[in-house]
């Protein structure tokens, strides 16, 4: 017992051994081995736990080895031979294979002509690991699947499970393989030898007996029919690769989800076959078959059947045809049915036009069979709902499954990160509102449009984001066809409508000016002219009143320079960004009924006085002077010019 140790005389019972308490190792030493890549085992040399072992260790080679020596005084040690070189059985008849020929026969049961057939296979037999496959040769129109007959194994050869060797193969003899009793007639060269060399005597080569059925089909039928005298190899050698093609449609629209199907008829006059094709378009819905019906010959009249003889069962050869389709029985313009289906022939070939010509005299005129066009049914799409951006509703009833709206993606890449920047104000009376500062941002990539609030101290208003960014669309549009603000809706002075808020257009970087004059193109020269005009610096003389303005710098102004005043006063405007010009404008063209280009002065000043415009002002009331006339009117075309920056 490992571990224990047992007293001596007393035997081997539960009971009698004792275990040593002390002992912890229980390890065991290893037996197996690797030499030359071969595993070998050997004995232990150690119990376990590193025990001693009384018993011999010394395995059996070596108690043979030391049983055989003698006495060496005189000679000396004799040397060993050097063992032979181990060469497995895989390596040495790797490659090798014996091929047998053989045949077997195979009953046919269904069958009143023939009632077995001979089918020949090959043997093969792998000697490296006797395995064999068994192998069908392919004949051509063999009407049967051929080539691997049994897979490569090994076979058993009796019911004791022994599997066929090589020395059980020879030729003349019948070996038994899942119930196909084989008989092998003959070897190859290779094999022929290699059963030489082992001793073993070969059969007589034997011959494959003849399939009976194979030598019926090579005789001649019997026919009781003479020949005819119309020569078809000449007809052949004449007309081969001569084809005439037409044109034509098959209109199927009589059956239910029938359609009208463009196909190609082929005649071929070398053997008067015909042919169908079908004329597939890109999307079409229908298989890509291209041979609607196959070249054949095709019967015209055929002989009634006997009566009470099913139609379905006939089987067309030619004794039941009474005429066959040649080339008279196509023409342009005329219908011809083909196994059951009435085809148009609306227009031919070159090749086929000739043709008819020169061999019957007829000339063909193509017959427009192209298809009217059916009125188009508009979509009407519901009213839009409310919920997200019209382009969502829009896209809810394009399909079944909603996607999102497809987005201009080259107009994104172009645009990305070109951002056109507006000042605006609110178009207001409220004293409260009239001193808020806007920034309209215009994303050039999506048409979008965000304002953000300028923040202005003790002004009572928190700035920040007044607008998301999103597109905005124009007052007046409809909600169903929204037609949103654009890069050339913008211009200085112009009013921008945004959920009920008026913004009147200010400023703009310059950006957008370089960016107007690079695609001016684009944009109306109304806009870009707006823009120049804005951007224009007034003479030097003039910037210098407009930034360091004196009464003695006024006084020396020449009372007559009318053109001056509209300049300083257009400059004083922009710096106090007064911009109720546009309203200033249209009221007065409103109170102006005769568009005379003159109001009384008490109406242009209580039209000033209405929207604030600074009518105490030094440069105004030089410029009101100025611009009356002896009926105290006031030509208001000088503030209108003024009003244009």
């Amino acid at each position: 017992m490992a571990g224990g140790y047992q007293a001596q005389g007393l035997p081997f019972l539960p009971g009698n051994t004792f275990r040593d308490p002390t002992k912890t190792a229980y390890h065991r030493s290893q037996t197996l081995g690797f030499k030359n890549g071969y595993i070998r085992s050997r004995l232990p040399t150690v119990g376990i736990g590193r025990d001693p072992i009384t018993a011999n260790q010394l395995s059996q080679a070596e108690l043979d080895e030391l049983a055989n020596k003698r006495p060496t005084l005189t000679y000396g040690q004799a040397k060993q031979a050097p063992p032979v070189d181990f060469v497995p059985g895989h390596v040495a008849y790797d490659k090798k294979v014996l091929r047998f020929d053989a045949y077997f026969y195979e009953t046919v049961p269904l069958s009143q002509i023939e009632h077995y057939r001979i089918r020949h296979v090959v043997l093969y037999y792998f000697l490296e690991d006797d395995s064999m496959l068994v192998i069908e040769p392919r004949v051509m129109n063999a009407g049967m699947a051929q080539g691997k007959f049994i897979k490569r194994q090994r076979h058993p050869k009796n019911d004791r499970g022994d599997h066929y060797h090589w020395k059980d193969l020879n030729v003349g003899i019948d070996i038994v393989l899942y119930g196909k009793t084989m008989h092998i007639v003959s070897c190859d060269k290779f094999t022929q030898e290699f059963l030489a060399s082992e001793g073993i005597e070969l059969n007589p080569t034997e011959k494959v007996p003849p399939d009976p059925y194979t030598e019926h089909r090579r005789e001649p039928d019997h026919t009781c029919l003479t020949p005819s005298d119309f020569d078809k190899l000449k007809q052949f050698l004449t007309n081969d690769r001569k084809v005439l093609r037409f044109f034509s449609v098959w209109d199927d629209t009589d059956n239910m989800f029938g359609e009208i199907h463009p196909v190609v008829i082929h005649f071929y006059l070398s053997d008067d076959s015909v042919e169908v094709r079908e004329v597939h378009e890109r999307n079409d819905g229908r298989d890509p078959f291209p041979v609607l019906i196959k070249r054949q010959h095709l019967p015209k009249l055929i002989k009634p059947p006997k009566e009470g003889f099913p139609l379905c069962a006939i089987e067309i050869s030619d004794p039941e045809v009474v005429e066959w389709y040649s080339p008279k029985d196509f023409a342009v313009g005329k219908h011809v049915t083909i196994l059951g289906r009435k085809f148009l022939l609306h227009d031919c070939d070159e090749f086929t036009h000739n043709y008819y010509c020169d061999n019957f005299g007829i000339s063909f005129q193509p017959v427009d069979v192209s298809k009217k066009e059916q009125e188009t049914i508009k979509q009407k799409l519901p009213p839009y709902n409310g919920f997200g951006l019209i382009e969502d509703t829009v896209q809810n009833c394009l399909s079944l499954i909603p996607q999102p709206p497809k987005k201009d993606i080259i107009k994104m890449l172009e645009n990305d990160h070109k951002v056109l920047r507006y000042a605006a104000v609110l178009d207001t009376l409220s004293s409260t509102d009239k001193d808020r500062r806007f920034i309209i941002s215009f994303f050039l990539c999506d048409d979008s449009i965000s304002i953000y609030e300028a923040q202005i101290r003790n002004s009572g208003i928190i700035g920040g984001k007044f607008l998301e960014r999103t597109r905005i669309p124009k007052p007046g549009s409809s909600i169903d066809n929204p037609s949103y603000y654009g890069p050339s809706d913008f211009t200085i002075g112009s009013v921008v409508e945004v959920y009920g808020n008026r913004f009147i257009l200010t400023d703009a970087d310059e950006y957008v000016m370089n960016y107007l004059k690079k695609h001016k193109d684009e944009f109306p020269a109304a806009v870009l002219n707006s823009f120049q005009n804005h951007f224009k610096l007034p003479p030097p003389e003039i910037q210098e009143l407009v930034r360091e303005p004196s009464t003695e710098t006024g006084k020396q102004l020449d009372t007559d320079d009318i053109e001056t005043l509209v300049i300083l006063l257009r400059e004083q405007l922009k710096r106090h960004h007064y911009v109720n010009n546009f309203c200033l404008r249209e009221a007065f063209l409103h109170r102006d009924k005769g568009a005379t280009g003159f109001l009384d002065k008490e109406d242009f000043l209580s039209i000033c006085n209405h929207y604030n415009f600074p009518i105490n002002h030094d440069i105004v009331a030089k410029l009101i002077s100025l611009s009356s006339d002896e009926a105290n009117r006031i030509n208001y075309e000088n503030f209108t010019k003024a009003f244009t920056y």
